[in-house]
């Protein structure tokens, strides 16, 4: 393609370099600049970028706000890599006629299987095991040596029935586990037997389920959805598992239903600030932790990225991008 022919194609800027091959089949209908760094730019470089951009493609943590988009004038698209999207303003975006997209379907089946594994490693002590083996500290077998606890049979209460949670509850279903569910829109008889769940309230759910596994957005309506209150409702012994956002649990009362032993443990995947540099959680041999990777695999990345290039591709050639989420900015979007 000839530079004068290059100048002519909308101009991307991908906020985060990436193996080769992920957002290549960008380059065939756009003029893509990638960042050369692997972490967040920072906000000059970002700006910059985004002042001769047409669609920005940031990631979850890179915040999109009004005070962005005023710096962007050119920006018509913002195309999140990511399901959540609690970093764009969206409100601000409709506003100023800014359409955005996220990327939902492509991390469903990796968050669930991250929720899973958090949910073993803490109910088997799995960290603490092979520490333990590593430490050349087994020297003999006993009957109680790290005795963890069973899934079968027991009841996880999973508090968000999207297409992750609905993942999360086929998967216990495998393990024999009973699964119960609450949810802003309750499912169908016919759904709910199809899953192998049941519909409880939020109150219900947290005093009846062995374990707790969150897959609701952040909104307003979430934030702190799991307090103190709500952890004085739940079983003693209970276990935790978040791989939605980290403000949905309010982390002070998490420390604090951890350390009275009311809680019997958390496997977690996101926080309430991220990256997390020091917390009292660091020091509970109960908690699993991992750094917000519940969507990095192999095929989640690569899912990811090829739904960001479609509404990418949708929305150059004219069409309503099919993951859109603020679909009353379309009919004024910016031209």
């Amino acid at each position: 393609m000839s530079p004068s022919a290059k100048k002519k194609l909308p101009r991307v800027f991908l906020s985060r370099r990436f193996r080769p091959g992920k957002f290549d089949k960008l380059k065939d209908f756009t003029d893509l600049r990638v960042h050369r760094g692997d972490f967040t730019p920072s906000p000059a470089v970002y700006l910059r970028a985004a002042k001769q951009a047409r669609v920005v493609i940031p990631m979850v943590e890179d915040i999109i706000d009004a005070a962005f988009m005023d710096a962007a004038p050119g920006l018509r698209l913002v195309a999140n890599f990511g399901v959540g999207f609690d970093n764009i303003d969206l409100g601000a975006a409709s506003e100023r006629g800014i359409l955005a997209t996220n990327t939902p379907g492509a991390v469903v089946e990796p968050t669930a299987e991250s929720a899973m594994g958090l949910l073993l490693a803490v109910c088997r002590q799995i960290p603490e095991a092979d520490a333990f083996v590593r430490s050349g500290g087994w020297d003999k077998w006993t009957p109680y040596l790290l005795e963890g606890r069973s899934l079968a049979g027991r009841t996880l209460g999973i508090a968000g029935l999207g297409g992750i949670g609905s993942a999360v509850a086929r998967m216990a279903g495998g393990f024999g586990m009973k699964v119960r569910y609450w949810s802003r829109n309750k499912r169908s008889p016919k759904e709910e037997a199809a899953l192998g769940v049941r519909y409880l309230s939020l109150n219900r759910l947290l005093s009846e389920s062995d374990f707790i596994s969150l897959h609701v957005a952040l909104s307003e309506e979430t934030r702190h959805l799991i307090g103190g209150a709500e952890f004085a409702r739940m079983k003693k012994g209970a276990i935790l598992i978040n791989t939605s956002r980290g403000a949905v649990v309010d982390e002070r009362a998490l420390v604090r239903a951890l350390r009275s032993g009311h809680l019997g443990g958390a496997g977690l995947d996101v926080y309430e600030r991220e990256p997390m540099q020091k917390s009292p959680l660091f020091g509970m041999k109960n908690v699993v932790m991992l750094p917000h990777i519940g969507s990095s695999t192999d095929k989640g990345l690569g899912d990811m990225a090829d739904r960001v290039v479609l509404n990418i591709r949708e929305f150059t050639a004219g069409r309503r991008p099919p993951n859109l989420l603020n679909p009353e900015a379309w009919p004024r979007r910016r031209r």
